[in-house]
């Protein structure tokens, strides 16, 4: 299904200012959040340098210094659930079916993310390396890991969603079956567990344990290598049907939505 009225690059354009004007918003919020936890972090851990993020301040010692820091905790909480729909909402207006949707929200999320920590880094000189690591997200618990891997990630999904958004301003679909979104699903969920699975130990104010990269990689190439099969069963039907078909039963999925 092509876009009425808008090419291909300006829609890629608008969701790539979206997400670059995002993660500098993103990076400035840190940057608020940093000055009024670092003095308190420096009480707890004097030793340890202001640019470090970890240990954390646990949930027990939060509330022993004052009751408005656990109020913080439940806005960020809140903040982040936002941003997630704030990144939704704006692929729902670029988008005109479920693949369409998808694809415009990994971009978003995807620029958002390295955005995020290039601006920190212009703006605060940190991360010191991409092997830095970093707290990626409070949702549902603590997610952890070095910097490269979440960008890595974000690269991928970025990829992916401009690919899929190439292929249907060009009347070619990319039409997944359940088992692939059964292996791309199964991917990520391997990804988001190397992130989380160290949870209870940072969140109770430990140091990371050395990261999952096994596990982290493993979900990465079983995600890329489904996508990757599935673009190529797509341009393999799209060679065997005429492309008219293929866009008829994209329009028929918008309108069914």
């Amino acid at each position: 299904m092509r876009h009425e009225g808008a090419g291909f690059w300006r829609i890629i354009a608008g969701l790539a200012l979206f997400g670059i004007a995002f993660g500098y918003l993103e990076a400035s919020v840190v940057v608020y959040l940093r000055s009024i936890y670092t003095p308190l972090r420096s009480q707890l851990h004097p030793l340890v340098s202001g640019n470090e993020i970890f240990p954390l301040i646990s949930f027990d010692q939060l509330r022993a210094f004052g009751p408005e820091h656990v109020v913080r905790l439940r806005i960020e909480l809140g903040r982040e659930f936002s941003t997630l729909a704030m990144l939704a909402a704006v692929a729902i207006v670029a988008a005109r079916n479920f693949r369409q949707w998808i694809a415009a929200f990994i971009i978003c999320f995807g620029v958002w993310d390295i955005t995020f920590y290039a601006f920190l880094k212009l703006l605060v000189g940190w991360p010191a390396s991409l092997f830095t690591w970093d707290i990626l997200f409070l949702l549902p618990v603590p997610w952890t890991g070095p910097v490269l891997a979440p960008i890595l990630v974000s690269i991928s999904i970025v990829a992916a969603g401009v690919l899929v958004l190439w292929r249907e301003d060009q009347g070619e679909p990319y039409v997944i079956s359940p088992l692939r979104w059964l292996f791309i699903v199964a991917g990520g969920v391997i990804v988001l567990i190397s992130f989380m699975i160290d949870f209870r130990h940072v969140a109770s104010g430990g140091l990371p344990h050395p990261f999952h990269w096994a596990l982290f990689l493993t979900g990465e190439a079983i995600g890329i290598i489904a996508f990757a099969i599935g673009i190529h069963r797509s341009s393999f039907a799209t060679r065997s049907n005429p492309p008219s078909q293929l866009l008829q039963a994209s329009e028929s999925e918008a309108q069914s939505r």
